[in-house]
């Protein structure tokens, strides 16, 4: 596996932090950093499934955005108790 060296700038609190959590988790700074770009990625990458589903079926079933976006307000307003 090719690795590369990549330098990034923390402000010193934040750098802090990390260290902290890699102690914690008995790992170095640059595998705790690595797993954490990996979840990113992750993360992004289900996110964009989602949304291109939500796309692809509100295309077949003729809405439009304005449409959801009238559904969900009226959802959330069947599910408001009563004061």
């Amino acid at each position: 596996m090719n690795t590369y060296t990549v330098n990034i700038a923390f402000k010193k609190d934040f750098l802090k932090q990390i260290d902290q959590l890699a102690k914690e988790e008995s790992r170095s700074r640059s595998e705790l950093i690595r797993e954490a770009a990996r979840m990113y990625i992750e993360r992004k990458s289900r996110w964009k499934t989602i949304f291109n589903y939500g796309e692809e079926l509100s295309k077949k079933q003729g809405l439009s955005e304005t449409d959801v976006l009238n559904e969900i307000s009226k959802y959330r307003k069947s599910k408001k108790v009563p004061s």
